[in-house]
């Protein structure tokens, strides 16, 4: 355990040494061999696939770069897919064999290496550019930093080598405004993933959490507790990857280096189709443009195809997450409301949320049978008068949401306050008469000018609690070993 944690510091340390490197081939050898540290501590053998895969994506992305032609893609997609396929598909099916066969034996030995789907994404966006014309030189230092690099290996976000490669060759040097609003996202991130994430799925005693609902509960669910679970885990997942997403955000931002953002208040969203612009951004986005676009793009004459498509491209979303029918029909229920909202009346706010609750019950659901017991209690107006969780799991669920909207709410009020004291100090004048109700001037001055002053200078009190966060999380990282099946994190299992 010491020496794992004291990993961590020394990736941290190399990395603050590497960005102040004046040589920007030496910060990227330095930065390269700091990700290739850190991903080793899940296995040496991980490692040696990763490698692989990078050699082999960057070898086949100059050979389509000479002559980009359609054979040479599919030759590139399917070096990509199938060794996914054998690590991530292939021991579920040889699992369904009778328990001591060699298929079974076999199917649990074959393991799936950490965040494989997230870099093996983007090797393909990388043929996928050079296909489609982008002007992409990177040499093979670059590309493999790109594949590798630390903050993002486990579970992305989902980068394209565009946005990277130039952050890539012209490091900043370090700046307080990037040091102030990534420990902001850093500590944003560490709340949401290990305190409401555990709290939610954990609940305050044995048997009162999401976990429990799903996992011990073999059928007697009412109409609202079936409701609640699908709303509790939608935000326990919500909680879990987008905090994971925030703190790895936030520790590429102190290292002045943008990653792209991977959620938006997705629980704000009016429609179906906002959703997926908010959740999960980077893998849907990555979908929208390398499964929707060509395939809607081929059959662009027949005005039915492109329905066709999202549901083909939702199905893919669903079959990503893992060989599950449970995932194949979360990802055909989505594509179905896709299709359908935009042929019906105008989706307010509260059905999207209904809707998004429901597929979460696909998601998370055991098996398609515990599916049906659920979906027929919410169907079935005698279940709403049963309730078979304990009080806390009620009270639990019910105050994170409606915490959740409530913190929502106040943060964007504030961001507004500070970008109207923002704007009256720019002017060097009082704010115009109008701008803001004249009994609250003065209140929304001063907490506009406090809020930007304590978010713009973080760094002041951050440092003694990033050293102590450090050893938090990396003892919650490196408690877990890269050859077992549960992960810190959720999404570290794709």
């Amino acid at each position: 355990m010491i020496q794992t944690v004291g990993s961590t510091f020394v990736v941290l340390l190399l990395t603050v040494l590497g960005c102040r490197l004046p040589s920007t081939k030496g910060r990227q050898i330095l930065l390269l061999a700091v990700s290739y540290l850190f991903y080793a501590n899940w296995g040496i053998g991980f490692l040696s696939i990763l490698i692989i895969s990078s050699l082999m994506n960057y070898t086949w992305g100059c050979a389509l770069r000479r002559k980009a032609t359609t054979p040479r893609l599919w030759i590139g997609i399917a070096l990509n897919l199938l060794p996914l396929a054998f690590f991530k598909y292939l021991p579920v099916l040889l699992e369904l064999g009778p328990a001591g066969s060699w298929q079974y034996d076999l199917g649990r030995q074959i393991i799936l290496p950490v965040g494989m789907s997230f870099w093996t994404f983007q090797g393909l966006s990388y043929l996928f550019d050079i296909y489609f014309e982008e002007e992409l030189d990177p040499s093979l230092l670059e590309f493999c930093l790109y594949m590798a690099f630390w903050p993002t290996v486990l579970s992305g976000p989902i980068c394209r080598l565009p946005s990277m490669l130039p952050q890539f060759r012209q490091l900043s040097p370090f700046g307080w405004d990037d040091l102030s609003a990534g420990s902001l996202r850093l500590i944003q991130g560490v709340i949401m993933k290990f305190v409401l994430a555990q709290i939610l799925g954990s609940g305050w005693q044995p048997g009162e959490g999401i976990a429990a609902g799903f996992d011990q509960m073999k059928g007697g669910w009412g109409g609202v507790d079936v409701w609640l679970l699908g709303i509790g885990f939608g935000f326990l997942l919500f909680f879990d990857f987008a905090g994971y997403s925030h703190m790895v955000i936030g520790t590429a931002r102190i290292f002045a280096i943008r990653l792209p953002e991977n959620f938006d208040r997705p629980f704000l969203s009016t429609t179906p189709s906002i959703f997926w612009t908010r959740w999960h951004m980077s893998l849907s986005f990555w979908i929208r443009d390398y499964v929707f676009n060509p395939l809607a793009a081929a059959g662009r004459r027949y005005r039915w195809w492109p329905y066709v498509v999202f549901i083909i491209a939702m199905t893919f979303f669903g079959l990503w997450h893992g060989a599950k029918w449970t995932f194949v029909v979360y990802g055909v229920y989505h594509g179905l409301v896709l299709v359908m909202h935009p042929l019906g009346a105008f989706l307010s706010w509260g059905t999207t949320f209904l809707l998004v609750a429901v597929g979460f019950i696909f998601f998370r659901a055991a098996d398609l049978t515990q599916v049906w017991t659920m979906l027929s209690a919410v169907f079935t107006p005698a279940a709403y008068g049963r309730f078979a969780m304990p009080r806390n799991f009620y009270i639990l669920t019910s105050t994170i949401a409606v915490g959740y909207f409530v913190v929502t709410a106040g943060h964007s009020l504030l961001l507004s306050w500070r970008a109207r004291y923002s704007e009256a100090m720019s002017t060097r004048r009082e704010p115009a008469e109008g701008l803001w109700p004249a009994s609250l001037t003065g209140v929304t001055l001063i907490i506009g000018a406090l809020f930007d002053f304590f978010t713009g200078r973080l760094w002041w009190w951050f440092a003694p609690v990033l050293s102590i966060l450090a050893v938090f999380v990396g003892l919650a990282i490196y408690n877990e070993s890269g050859v077992i099946a549960v992960t810190p994190f959720i999404y570290t299992l794709f």
